[in-house]
């Protein structure tokens, strides 16, 4: 019976492409921009689809004005574990300055692609969520335990308000596993993230003229010594557990071709990127200020505490400057051999016929959230083009696939024995 059941589960999300296509559409045609992390509109459009989800229980949490995230419970009806699908329904900007050439809300759909802000981050992978949920909930004699999808706003600020905020106070936001459809590709099944230290470096001189700099203490100066000394993060030794380093060499010529080359070397080191530096007001004049913010990326195997002690004992001591960690969040992983890691590469491996890569993840996502809850977190999602920039768009057969994969693992493992 199970796998009669199994089968056409397959089967229907094979006929589910038009939904899928609409779901996104839908999801896409209404703005969520973040900043100012507004999910309101969008959370209402979310609603309606999970309503149409027979037996569906939907709890609506706005922990600030607008910024509405949503909790979705289907229950089987006999004991089991529970299952989340977690996904964000805030994206970036729309920028409707770039050069699009379709409208950024419109959900265009031509030669096999969808376009529109957020399809890739995230709303398309949501679309592939709620199928899965709506396929299951249509078939819960087939499975055990409960479904529940916990859709987020604020992620694009780092999720406290979003899912950090679900996972404190709503007991059932988490669960047994979660199944993430962020960004990455089907073809790759991410079980961790690395970390992340922004910080802010300060500096300060005495002012003279351009002319007299024997007079003056440029502050633009003091700030180089200071960010050189940053940059030396990259070195810091550390030590990552073999299993990460396993996954990541075994992962890279599949993973690398699909993320770029260097992609494993960045996974396994911290990477410092100095993203902004502002000081003075005239070439000719010694700047009395000057300011600088980085985003430090943080591999398995080193926490934000250790990048804080040594730049103390490095910065410190430097005359006229200051820093401050602005956010932080340490990396995280799910062992690579865990169930639904490993239930996830072998749906991925059946529906897309090859053997899909198991890896870190380089960016961060709302995952990091669960595994601070000590939930067990997989994300797999559609392969992001033109993410954050004009013309974003998803592959249409890409949609089909990641939307099977979650509705065949969930199916998985919530039909096993515990």
């Amino acid at each position: 019976m199970s796998n009669e059941v199994r089968t056409e589960l397959a089967r229907r999300v094979e006929g589910s492409l038009d939904r899928l296509v609409a779901v996104t559409q839908r999801l896409v045609g209404v703005a969520s921009p973040n900043p100012p992390s507004d999910t309101f509109d969008v959370a209402a459009i979310a609603e309606a689809l999970l309503r149409e989800i027979p037996g569906i229980e939907i709890e609506r949490v706005e922990p600030e004005p607008r910024v509405v995230s949503l909790v979705a419970r289907i229950k089987s009806g006999k004991p089991g574990r529970r299952l989340i699908f977690n996904g964000h329904l805030d994206t970036f900007p729309l920028l409707e300055n770039l050069p699009w050439t379709v409208p950024p809300l419109g959900g265009v759909l031509k030669d096999g692609k969808l376009y529109g802000r957020g399809v890739c981050d995230m709303k398309g992978g949501i679309a592939c969520s709620l199928l899965a949920a709506l396929l299951l909930a249509e078939n819960r004699d087939a499975w055990s335990g409960e479904i529940v999808l916990t859709l987020a706003g604020d992620e694009e600020n780092m999720g406290s308000l979003g899912s950090g905020w679900m996972l404190k106070h709503i007991p059932h936001a988490a669960g047994d596993a979660n199944i993430c459809g962020d960004v990455g590709s089907p073809r790759v099944v991410r079980f961790g993230e690395k970390g992340l230290m922004w910080v802010e470096i300060e500096a300060t001189g005495s002012p003279a003229h351009g002319a007299h700099v024997h007079k003056g203490v440029n502050a633009v100066d003091r700030l180089r010594t200071a960010l050189d000394r940053l940059k030396d993060l990259e070195e810091v030794p550390f030590q990552s557990p073999p299993a990460v380093t396993s996954a990541i060499a075994k992962a890279k010529a599949i993973s690398e071709p699909l993320s770029g080359v260097g992609e494993a070397h960045t996974l396994q080191h911290v990477t410092v990127n100095i993203g902004t530096i502002e000081g003075g007001t005239s070439p000719n004049l010694v700047p009395t200020h000057a300011i600088a913010r980085a985003d430090i990326r943080l591999p398995v195997g080193i926490t934000t505490d250790v990048l804080v002690r040594q730049l103390d004992e490095w910065l410190t001591p430097l005359e006229g400057v200051s820093w401050k960690a602005i956010r932080r969040f340490e990396p995280s992983f799910t062992p690579p051999d865990h169930e639904i890691v490993r239930r996830t590469a072998e749906v991925a491996a059946e529906v897309l016929g090859e053997t899909p890569a198991v890896n870190m993840r380089v960016g961060g996502s709302d995952s990091r959230w669960y595994r601070m809850f000590d939930v067990p977190t997989v994300v797999l999602g559609l392969t992001p083009f033109n993410m954050g920039g004009p013309d974003e768009y998803v592959l249409v057969d890409e949609l089909l696939a990641v939307a099977k994969i979650h509705t065949l693992v969930a199916y998985d493992f919530l039909s096993a024995e515990p």
